[in-house]
């Protein structure tokens, strides 16, 4: 007869899942909407790596929305096109020309590699834009940069139908306008949006970094909005951070519970912190933090 041996390695991953429990009890049947992008995407074992997490999640009770990006994409396919693009204040002008290459890269290219990918995993994914059954009507964002859209009207109710059929939605960053022009989207933005329309748990928004810093480049665990505002003011958080940082304001002000802001490179970065008690990255909430992090 075959001896079994018990491996520690083994050992290990049923304590992990056992000492997981209180938290898969917490975020059973919880709406997390997950803004994907970064160097994350481009590179095939982290994209599965990714699509396996989100499988687990809905596996076990969660309704995950996925939002993407697809910048360093888009400029690819502009410059293989030679298609030129200009700036104003830092910002890409999207002339119409422009918009049908954003939508074919978006809808297409990037938007079925991460369902591929999803379903691949096991789970059931559905890619659609936002102006799929009029999930997201836009504002122009401004004249001067063409077809740039702002989030005005948000209807859910496509996301709920697919949550019934045990369906993971993929949003590409897209929007119809009020004369059904097609709008670009910041991702972040779409993303804060629809967690919103949602009033989402989580929101967790995937990033190159490892979260918000102090001004000596620790990483903040947790935030208040109010912090949140000091660390802007005192340009400790700056450039790229503040947009993200200011998604997540106005996500806690619509009623989603909390913003992560975390690394999308490091391994199982959701679970991490979904099913940890340390969790990972940045997590801001009204809630006052306990105790208070250190902002100098």
């Amino acid at each position: 007869m075959k001896k079994r041996t018990i491996n520690r390695d083994w050992i290990a991953t049923a304590r992990t899942l056992s000492h997981a429990l209180p938290l898969l009890q917490r975020y059973d049947g919880a709406t997390v909407v997950v803004k994907f992008g970064g160097n994350a995407m481009g590179d095939d074992e982290a994209m599965d790596s990714f699509a396996r997490d989100i499988v687990l999640m809905q596996q076990v009770g969660v309704n995950p929305v996925i939002v993407h990006g697809g910048g360093p994409m888009i400029n690819q396919m502009l410059e293989r096109l030679g298609i030129r693009s200009d700036f104003v204040d830092g910002k890409r002008i999207t002339d119409a020309q422009t918009v049908e290459v954003v939508e074919m890269v978006l809808s297409g290219r990037v938007n079925k590699r991460i369902v591929q990918a999803i379903n691949a995993q096991g789970g059931k994914a559905v890619g659609l834009s936002g102006k799929d059954a009029n999930l997201i009507t836009c504002d122009q964002a401004d004249p001067k940069l063409g077809f740039v859209g702002t989030p005005g009207k948000i209807d859910p109710s496509v996301l709920h139908t697919l949550f019934a059929a045990d369906t993971i939605p993929v949003i590409a960053p897209l929007g119809s306008g009020h004369d059904g022009e097609t709008f670009n989207i910041n991702g972040d933005t779409v993303a804060g949006a629809i967690a919103t329309a949602l009033q989402a748990d989580r929101l967790l928004l995937l990033t190159d970094v490892p979260g918000v810093k102090n001004d000596k480049g620790d990483v903040l665990s947790e935030l208040t909005p109010e912090q949140i505002r000091e660390l802007i003011k005192a340009g400790i958080i700056a450039g790229g951070m503040i947009p993200k940082t200011e998604t997540a304001l106005n996500a806690i002000e619509g009623g989603v519970r909390g913003v992560v802001i975390l690394d999308g490179r490091a391994p199982n970065a959701c679970l991490l912190e979904l099913y940890t008690d340390h969790g990972a990255g940045t997590l801001i909430r009204s809630e006052k933090a306990s105790p208070p992090p250190d902002l100098s």
